[in-house]
């Protein structure tokens, strides 16, 4: 399977490598970083709206604040980067921005 030559397409390939099955919906999270906690929750209502599962955390170490917003969804390089661009343009507003994603494996 050939991947985009971008931290995108490197995290795909490694998770296609680790035996990851891309024909199998994984719950995919996306990070927003947020400037802080009240914005973050400002913003988690308006991507609760657009129909993503969010919570807002903050980081242990850097204490910074991040929404973090999940899907369930087939790994598809085309797509990953639809929704990051989604979630950078509904939080520019409010000071945020994409911060990548990750899926879980056992």
């Amino acid at each position: 399977m050939k991947f985009p030559n971008d931290a995108d397409g490197d995290a795909l390939h490694s998770l296609y490598k680790d035996g990851l099955d891309f024909k199998k919906q994984q719950s995919v999270d996306f990070f927003v970083a947020v400037p802080d906690k009240a914005t973050g929750e400002e913003l988690s209502k308006v991507l609760k709206e657009e129909g993503f599962n969010c919570f807002l955390e903050q980081d242990d170490e850097t204490e910074e604040w991040a929404c973090c917003c999940s899907k369930r969804m087939l790994l598809n390089y085309k797509e990953l980067i639809q929704i990051q661009n989604k979630l950078n343009n509904l939080s520019k507003p409010h000071g945020g921005y994409s911060d990548g994603w990750g899926v879980f494996v056992e």
